[in-house]
């Protein structure tokens, strides 16, 4: 597809502007780094540290290949960068990383250094000119080293228990910005909507109708509760994060827990839609159970006495009115 493309291709590269090309990507994987260390100073000091110390390796290699183009080619670099060639590799946009975990952060430096050096080792191999040849070795060398450095950054900055610190840290704050709200608006789709759907299950026993109801409580729980959650704490105080993140956990995972059992009831046979409803509603309360033992350290037979004894109860109440 050469014809439609606006790019240039890596073949095309004159051995100027691959060093042209190399500076550039030099530059801008320094700028990232030291984006991820602005993000992270506050919280993660160490890992903050390690990816200021691999920003200042990518300005050294970045002097040095401007030196070598001053060598060869004089002072005036050509104007080229990432998106101007096809099939280059690509750089995740920073403002991605926010949504990013600790860990994923550092295997996303990792994989930076990694793309750079296949990328050139498999350029250098295609190339028919040995001084480019020459060139695009000594780049994935350089890249290879970028590596070698990064892990040993790590092993300066990262000891074993700062790494478990931090990664304590980084968990704490998942569970406080995504699964505590999750999980209360799992729990509180679940349950709460278990008695309007089942009394009017049992009341009119027209699954349509049922359908109606247990959509229209669940996307209203779901709503209110990722308001409520949104507008409750900000997170500046709390240190539970954005209440964007918290109100969309929230709000959407209400809104699963009702239409669990709300869906069944697109079966028009009423006995076989309630029978499934009832099922989803018992692993819905096993599962809100496993997760308050896994992620909130809750003792699994408390949790379960909590959320399956009392969804017991709710749908109890609610067949029981239904039937009335």
């Amino acid at each position: 597809m050469r014809f439609f493309t606006q790019r240039k291709h890596f073949s095309d590269l004159t051995g100027q502007e691959v060093l042209a090309l190399a500076i550039a990507s030099e530059e801008d994987d320094a700028r990232i780094y030291r984006s991820y260390a602005a993000r992270l100073r506050a919280d993660y000091p160490a890992t903050a540290a390690m990816f200021d110390g691999m920003a200042a390796e990518e300005d050294e290699h970045r002097a040095r290949l401007i030196a070598l183009h001053e060598d060869r080619f004089g002072p005036a670099i050509p104007l080229i960068r990432r998106e101007h060639v096809a099939g280059y590799y690509a750089r995740r946009p920073v403002w991605l990383m926010e949504n990013l975990s600790l860990d994923r952060i550092r295997d996303e430096a990792r994989a930076m250094e990694r793309d750079a050096e296949r990328f050139y080792t498999h350029a250098a191999a295609r190339t028919q000119d040995a001084a480019t040849r020459k060139l695009l070795g000594d780049l994935a060398a350089a890249e290879a080293g970028h590596q070698a450095r990064a892990g040993a950054l790590e092993e300066a900055h990262l000891d074993a228990d700062t790494r478990e610190d931090e990664d304590r840290a980084a968990h704490r704050q998942f569970v406080l910005t995504w699964v505590q709200p999750g999980l209360a608006g799992l729990m509180d789709g679940s349950v709460s909507t278990l008695a309007p759907i089942f009394a009017t299950a049992f009341a009119t026993q027209d699954t349509w109708t049922t359908f109606l109801v247990g959509m229209a409580a669940s996307v209203g729980a779901g709503i209110s509760m990722g308001f409520t959650e949104a507008a409750s704490d900000d997170g500046e105080l709390s240190g539970r994060g954005s209440p964007i993140k918290r109100g969309l956990a929230s709000g959407i995972m209400t809104t699963v827990g009702g239409l669990g059992h709300a869906l069944p009831y697109l079966i028009p046979e009423f006995w076989t839609a309630t029978t499934l409803a009832l099922l989803i509603v018992f692993v819905e309360l096993w599962a809100i159970a496993w997760i308050q033992n896994k992620f909130m350290q809750t003792p699994f037979w408390r949790a379960t006495m909590q959320v399956v004894l009392g969804g017991a109860l709710v749908l109890g109440a609610g067949a029981l009115i239904g039937s009335g």
